[in-house]
């Protein structure tokens, strides 16, 4: 197994753990990451370059940043994915989000389930596409609806299944 995925699982176990704990990822834990994806970046050790590491670092902070915008992810989230696009690069942080989304999705709907809320959030998810303007305020006027859930565990999946292969 290759540093990089070393790296990938091992934090993104951790930030699984603490996110689903304390409903955070750490600062210390996503500057971590993205300091050691450039460092190793710097030293040739992975097959990513520097502009590489900060490509992947900036499009993954790109790629969550509106939803955090919108309060649909936290600023944690963010940063996990644009440290993960620094061991990972462009185009693999990008196969990654995919994969989280797809992933996030899958949770969403399992989440409003458990919950007793599945009308709710399929409503809400259809309002957002077809009314953006109206759905976006309603979201934005409810926050506390029991709708949120770690994210994380997504995003590190994602992250996993690229670094493997998958």
């Amino acid at each position: 197994m290759s540093l990089t995925a070393v790296l990938v699982i091992g934090a993104g176990i951790a930030a699984t753990v603490v996110d689903i704990r304390h409903r955070r990822v750490p600062n210390v834990l996503t500057m971590g990451l993205a300091s050691a994806g450039l460092m190793l970046a710097m030293a040739g050790v992975t097959g990513v370059t520097v502009g590489g590491a900060l490509g992947g670092l900036g499009l993954g902070l790109a790629l969550l940043l509106p939803a955090h915008v919108f309060g649909a992810t936290g600023a944690g989230d963010v940063k996990l994915l644009a440290a993960f696009g620094a061991l990972l690069g462009p185009a693999d942080v990008f196969n990654a989000f995919l994969r989280a989304a797809i992933l996030g999705g899958v949770m969403a709907l399992a989440v409003a389930v458990w919950r007793g809320r599945l009308r709710e959030t399929l409503y809400g998810t259809a309002m957002l596409v077809t009314t953006r303007n109206r759905a976006v305020t309603a979201i934005l006027e409810h926050p506390a609806a029991n709708n949120r859930f770690p994210y994380a565990p997504a995003i590190a999946t994602g992250a996993a299944l690229v670094v493997l292969g998958w």
